[in-house]
């Protein structure tokens, strides 16, 4: 019993679910051979997803502003994120605004609300690497039927 409890709670970890997110860019990654394809191309989501926005006459869209591409830029950039880390990046963005390491202050939290903290990134974390993964997986499928190789059970 332990070992049921054990494996299920492993396979819903952040670690599994970073591996499941690179995974799933990367499949992207290799599947999309002319990401220029994807530009001006609509995102549509899944239906029975929380819609995105309220148009203004009060109809609810599925499509985001932007295109495909931009999710795959931005898809990859988060991977890279993940695989090397933020810490360069916000090092190199203070170097270009000439902010000095030491000049930056950072508010710490109470010790006390630490591990509710920890937990409420954590969970917010894994939700968000959830709706990624999902939507690396949809913009690769939807690539495929862009280019009529879709419902080959690839």
């Amino acid at each position: 019993m332990m070992q049921i409890t054990d494996s299920y709670n492993q396979k819903n970890s952040l670690f599994n679910a970073m591996n499941r997110f690179i995974g799933a860019v990367n499949n992207m990654d290799q599947t999309v051979m002319v990401p220029s394809l994807l530009r001006d191309v609509p995102l549509e989501e899944e239906k029975d997803v929380n819609p995105v926005r309220t148009a203004s006459n009060g109809s609810t869209t599925y499509f985001q502003d932007g295109d495909m591409y931009g999710d795959y830029v931005l898809l990859k950039s988060i991977r890279n994120d993940i695989e090397w880390g933020v810490v360069q990046l916000e090092e190199r963005r203070k170097e270009k605004l000439g902010v000095n390491a030491l000049e930056t202050t950072r508010v710490e939290p109470d010790d006390e609300d630490l591990e509710k903290l920890f937990h409420f990134h954590l969970n917010g974390l894994h939700a968000v690497l959830s709706k990624l993964t999902r939507k690396a997986n949809t913009l690769t499928n939807r690539y495929k039927q862009e280019i009529g190789i879709g419902g080959c059970g690839l």
